[in-house]
């Protein structure tokens, strides 16, 4: 497994796409016992494949201060040393996302205990990232992978397959990168900039710009849809007294309209054919023709609707772009296609931050001088 070396640039990944065979298939010719590691809906949606599949699950864990003796799915929760102590060599696949040091270090050990998988399942939509769907879409990752701005960025672009298909986090733990390096050398935020932050969250994003900025920007226009979220969002410009701040509490989309939204009070509140009506908005309305410099993006597999909503301010003023393309499986390929049909004059970059599996992979596109 090549994960270091930095892989030819005129080279087609065809050639250099090593993992043929699906972390599904290798758990379906597993013959010890297989452990799912988290309940909730990671487990859920990992659980269907393996029906799909025929994969045998012999039982669930969790961390210890969330076993009470409950269970999930018809299965009783274990701890892990409760299954250590039953059974000598075993399988865990990871059924939730990590994105703290302290947790991801904790999961990178518990890897190095048995054998551990990281099956990637889309955040949102249907379908499995494996071999064939590489090879299907193989033109679209190719014209992405030979028009990335850097031989990191390729690397990264290639890591990120080569795990989708495998499950294996050492293609992730070697092409991680910090903050400060994506700040500095890639985005290289000034104390002027006009920020649009889609996906604000409790203003976590603003908060780590300015760390950059020492506190100095133009305006900010922050754009959040769930309640809760917006409250603290709301509550975090106010106790910081910070002026030329636009908060909106909508959904970025395309265009100006309403669509139904259901609420989760974390990260991933979405578009939902069942939720509540909420005002969605576009880039381009709410700017209403201002300028922006920099345009962030995370709006949980919206991205490519809020893309199209920025296509008069992506091609007029060119701003610096930040956009998640890791909810959907074709937002690896679609998004990066998109951002260059909406302005060729852009520099595309792949950076994966700190996560397992494979989420906080982001686009960075930034206008050529």
């Amino acid at each position: 497994m090549n994960v270091t070396a930095y892989p030819p640039k005129g080279a087609g990944l065809e050639s250099l796409i090593t993992e043929k065979r699906s972390c599904w298939e290798r758990l379906k010719a597993e013959k010890r016992p297989i452990f799912i590691y988290g309940m909730g809906d990671g487990a859920a949606k990992i659980m269907s494949v393996f029906a799909r599949f025929g994969i045998a699950v012999s039982g669930i864990f969790a961390s210890d201060e969330f076993v009470r003796g409950h269970s999930f799915a018809g299965y009783r929760v274990h701890k892990l040393s409760e299954v250590e102590e039953m059974v000598d060599d075993f399988v865990i696949v990871l059924a939730f996302a990590a994105g703290y040091p302290s947790l991801v270090e904790y999961i990178r050990e518990l890897a190095k205990r048995h054998t551990l998988y990281v099956p990637d399942v889309p955040v949102i939509g249907s379908g499995l990232f494996d071999y064939s769907y590489c090879m299907e879409h193989l033109p679209e990752l190719n014209a992405v992978y030979r028009n990335l701005a850097d031989d990191e960025s390729r690397r990264v672009y290639l890591n990120v397959i080569q795990f989708k298909i495998s499950g294996n986090i050492r293609y992730l733990d070697a092409v991680t990168s910090e903050p400060e390096e994506i700040y500095r050398q890639i985005l290289r935020p000034t104390r002027n900039e006009n920020y649009v932050d889609l996906g604000a969250y409790n203003g976590d994003t603003i908060r780590e710009l300015l760390r950059y900025t020492h506190g100095k920007y133009n305006s900010i226009h922050a754009v959040e849809p769930d309640r809760k979220n917006f409250r603290k969002l709301v509550a975090y410009i106010e106790e910081n007294e910070m002026m030329q701040v636009s908060l909106f509490q909508c959904a970025a989309w395309c265009c100006d309209t309403e669509l139904p939204f259901s609420s989760k009070s974390g990260r991933q509140s979405v578009l939902s054919s069942s939720g509540e009506s909420m005002e969605a908005r576009s880039v381009d309305t709410l700017l209403k023709g201002a300028p922006a410099t920099l345009l962030k993006m995370d709006v949980e597999g919206f991205e490519r609707e809020a893309l199209w909503g920025a296509a008069k301010t992506i091609g007029k003023f060119a701003p610096k772009l930040s956009v998640a393309v890791y909810h959907r499986n074709e937002d690896l390929f679609e998004l990066p296609l998109l951002v260059h049909t909406l302005n060729p004059r852009y520099k595309l970059y792949i950076r994966h931050r700190l996560y397992i599996p494979a989420w906080e992979t982001n686009l960075y596109a930034i206008p050529e001088e």
